[in-house]
């Protein structure tokens, strides 16, 4: 029995010497959770802006906080490809790309603090229905959206981790 402690904790030893924190330490009094919640999303254009708008105010609104300490602008560029050619030039797949470069902004000041971008892109199926082709499109740019929103979060939290020990 002795045998088999020992090495087990040894390993409980390295692990707890890892250097991972959490992200959202001390929940929503934590200072990224107050940081993200002090952020404002700007309107975005397009179908595509309104749903990475609301995918990005679900996940900010629900941290609190009600001050406007920031504006986050975002642009968005949306763009369809046709590939997957047959022998009589008949596209058979498209990729759908959503790119987003978005900026922090502190109202206070107006200087930016934080610039960057996100991109994802999804597959779809052309078929011989173009209603099933056009609510694969739809559908691949809901999910676009929740991806950028989820990737620009988690950006965001990981520069207000940053700021928190210089505020």
């Amino acid at each position: 029995m002795p045998r088999l402690l020992l090495p087990l904790a040894l390993l409980a030893l390295t692990l707890s010497a890892c250097g991972m924190q959490p992200l959202y330490s001390s929940g929503t009094q934590g200072a990224v959770a107050t940081t993200l919640g002090d952020v404002t999303v700007a309107p975005i254009q397009g179908r595509a802006g309104w749903l990475v708008k609301n995918a990005l105010d679900d996940r900010l609104d629900a941290l609190g906080g009600g001050n406007s300490r920031f504006q986050l602008q975002v642009v968005l560029d949306d763009q369809i490809t046709g590939f997957g050619l047959l022998a009589n030039d008949q596209v058979t797949r498209e990729r759908r790309t959503l790119r987003a470069r978005y900026q922090l902004i502190e109202n206070a000041t107006g200087e930016i603090v934080f610039d960057a971008t996100a991109a994802s892109d999804a597959g779809i199926d052309i078929v011989s229905s173009e209603y099933a082709t056009i609510a694969g499109e739809n559908r691949a740019l809901e999910n676009l959206s929740l991806e950028i929103a989820d990737q620009i979060v988690t950006r965001l939290s990981l520069f207000a981790r940053e700021l928190a020990p210089a505020q």
